[in-house]
């Protein structure tokens, strides 16, 4: 497994969020999520975070990027899709046909970490630690 590391730590920070359109209207094409995408590059740089996979559904996007140590995750979701809202709907106004409100992305989000182990697998490792 390759880590990455910083001045003080090592470690493998790896996420997958889900982000829905409000109401799940069908919105989403290619060139909306390329622009999402882009906004997405954009704002990570800022909070030490970095895009490694991204797709689309009309509905929907999902996301996997990693992140560091002192990544804000909450922080940047969150001023993510307050940004990237605002900009689609100015950029795009068809879509506010579909999406009335000034949201365009739902209030909740899904956000998984992800890793090489299952859980349970790191769960044993970590019991069989330590002097028997």
């Amino acid at each position: 497994m390759k880590l990455d590391s910083n001045n003080h730590s090592v470690f493998s920070m790896y996420y997958h969020l889900v982000l829905v359109v409000r109401y799940r209207r069908k919105v989403i094409d290619d060139t909306i999520s390329d622009y999402a995408k882009d906004k997405f590059v954009t704002l990570s740089e800022r909070y030490n975070i970095t895009l490694v996979e991204w797709n689309h559904d009309m509905d929907h996007i999902h996301i996997l990027f990693k992140a560091q140590p002192n990544s804000e995750l909450s922080k940047f979701i969150n001023a993510y899709k307050s940004a990237s809202s605002r900009l689609i709907k100015k950029d795009f106004p068809h879509v506010r046909k579909k999406l009335w409100k000034e949201m365009f992305w739902s209030r909740s989000f899904c956000l998984l970490t992800t890793g090489g182990s299952p859980i349970e697998v790191v769960k044993k490792y970590i019991e069989n630690q330590g002097a028997k």
